[in-house]
């Protein structure tokens, strides 16, 4: 059994679903990919996939001689293009991970400036507020905010996002202006759903006390699009990161809320799978992220180093 094409067999029918789209990929014929793919599991003694008339699934063991599988096929193919020039190996897919909000308000410029400066780059670019796990997505490389434990990325730490509590000046006449974070549970509290703090809000005073005041919200939001939106409706006190809100602030739309208590940044970073090897375009893209934060002004306390 020639190895190399059965887990390219392997790895093409999982990635297109069956072994007719990983045939016709490949250039043999369907009874060559299965018979490669049946090669395998007897080699190996386990069954990789279960077969049904209508679709291919991993099983277990299946789903993790797929990441290697396709982690030796990746590493081949950077192999070659290590040798290659610099412009073709800054060619092919990238698959990019973003929070919907920060790509709305800040990323699509550097979006747009990257494919420029690459159009042999097949961009596929996935927006979502909520977690995404990159290894099971499989992502080359996702943004992500907070602090991450996951000993399967590599992290990369690109700056910190200012964040503040905002609220519409027609709330703050109708309500109130609160004049300390104790006031906070007398308020509408539209609250982002996925954060990690959920119902209490911690603050930092300009003098350095912390506390951390609970809250009820009256919203609940996974978006934060839309939470800025309820809060220019005039529904209630949100907390925003600053990029996203700026340019409401400029034009008195809304309102900063207890501006002498700082609300924690919030650390925004670069990962990628640890087991797979990071391919020039990867190294590219983020150096390129760095440079336009740093540009923009976008994020504080940017680190250029990377950390496991």
């Amino acid at each position: 059994m020639d190895k190399l094409s059965a887990l390219s067999s392997f790895v093409q029918s999982v990635k297109l679903g069956s072994f007719s789209a990983a045939a016709k990929h490949l250039g043999v014929s369907q009874p060559a990919v299965s018979q490669q793919i049946r090669g395998l599991e007897q080699d190996l003694g386990t069954r990789l996939l279960n077969r049904t008339t209508r679709q291919l699934s991993l099983t277990e063991t299946g789903e993790r001689y797929f990441v290697y599988a396709r982690d030796i096929l990746d590493r081949l193919t950077e192999a070659d293009r290590s040798v290659q020039s610099e412009e073709t190996q800054m060619s092919g897919p990238l698959s990019i991970g973003l929070p919907l909000g920060f790509a709305e308000t800040v990323l699509s410029e550097f979006l747009i400036r990257f494919k420029k400066e690459h159009p042999c780059i097949l961009l596929d670019v996935s927006l979502s507020d909520v977690f995404v796990d990159v290894i099971q997505e499989r992502l080359d490389v996702s943004i992500r905010m907070g602090e991450i434990k996951d000993d399967r990325l590599i992290v990369r730490r690109l700056g910190l996002a200012q964040r503040c509590l905002i609220a519409s000046p027609d709330y703050l006449e109708k309500r109130g202006r609160p004049r300390h974070p104790a006031d906070l549970p007398d308020h509408d509290y539209l609250l982002y759903k996925n954060i990690s703090t959920g119902d209490r809000v911690p603050f930092i005073s300009t003098l350095g006390e912390k506390l951390s005041v609970q809250i009820t919200p009256s919203m609940i939001i996974n978006n934060s699009a839309t939470l800025r939106q309820a809060a220019l409706a005039g529904l209630g006190i949100s907390l925003s990161n600053r990029w996203l809100i700026d340019p409401y602030l400029r034009s008195g739309e809304l309102e900063l809320v207890l501006p002498d208590w700082e609300y924690p940044p919030h650390p925004i970073h670069a990962v990628y799978p640890s087991n797979r090897f990071i391919p020039l375009k990867v190294r590219r893209f983020v150096d390129r992220l760095q440079d336009y934060f740093d540009e923009k002004g976008a994020l504080h306390g940017g680190l250029s180093t990377a950390a496991g």
